[in-house]
C-alpha cells in the first residue's frame, strides 16, 4: 500500500511518536498549527469517516478515549480541538483516516 500514513506507522518514515499500541499511533505535526498539535490515526487503515464500516465502531471509540488521554497528558485543561477532514473538498490530503488534535491556545472560529 502506498499509504504515507501506513509508512509512518510501519517505521519506513520517520515521526515524532507521542504514543503507540496495537490500535493507535500518535504523532507531532510536521506543520503546527497551534502549540500543540499531534495526529491520532488508527493502525487499521481507513480512508476516512466516510469509508468507515460498521465494525470499526470500536475502534473510533477507541481513538476519541486515547484523544481525551493525550489532550490531558499534553496539559490541554482550558480546551482543544478535534479536526478530521473528510475529502478533497474538507481539505483531507492523506486518504488514512486521522484526528488533528489542537491546543495550548485560544482557537478562532470560523477555522477558515
Amino acid at each position: 500500500m502506498d499509504c504515507l500514513f501506513c509508512k509512518i506507522i510501519e517505521g519506513e518514515i520517520p515521526s515524532q511518536c507521542l504514543y503507540e499500541d496495537d490500535k493507535v499511533y500518535v504523532f507531532k505535526d510536521i506543520d503546527p498549527q497551534a502549540p500543540v498539535h499531534f495526529l491520532v490515526i488508527p493502525k487499521k487503515h481507513i480512508d476516512s469517516l466516510d469509508a468507515m464500516e460498521d465494525e470499526d465502531s470500536e475502534l473510533i471509540g477507541y481513538v476519541f478515549k486515547k484523544i481525551r488521554d493525550l489532550a490531558r497528558e499534553e496539559g490541554l485543561e482550558d480546551g482543544y480541538r478535534v479536526v478530521h477532514n473528510i475529502g478533497e473538498d474538507g481539505g483531507q490530503s492523506v486518504k488514512h483516516m486521522h484526528f488533528h488534535v489542537l491546543g495550548g491556545r485560544s482557537l478562532q472560529w470560523p477555522p477558515g
